[in-house]
């Protein structure tokens, strides 16, 4: 009988090719317009070089941080936009749930 693993969302299950690919995706749109964004590209290849050089142990646990934190953030920049009378929620809720 296979042992259940409770599901935790700040858990990192990601590999470190799978952060990689993750990184290139993002490369490879910004590359769209090189000159707009050198320096997110210049940024984002050196967190890919940090992936590159770090053991899987350490990605999972700093990766695993940053995951937790991003709902936190995302939540109070969320509340930093809402405190203009003019926000309309309904739109907001839609650009949240089509952004992929």
């Amino acid at each position: 009988m296979a042992k259940s693993i409770p599901f935790d969302p700040d858990n990192l299950v990601l590999t470190k090719n799978e952060l990689l690919d993750f990184c290139d995706k993002v490369l490879e749109k910004w590359n769209k317009h090189p000159s707009k964004n050198a320096n997110n590209i210049l940024a984002m290849t050196a967190v890919k070089a940090s992936i590159v050089w770090t053991d899987e142990d350490a990605l999972k646990a700093i990766w695993s941080e940053i995951i937790s934190w991003v709902f936190e953030l995302l939540y109070e920049n969320a509340l930093s936009q809402g405190k203009n009378d003019d926000v309309d929620w309904s739109n907001v809720m839609k650009k949240l749930k089509n952004k992929k």
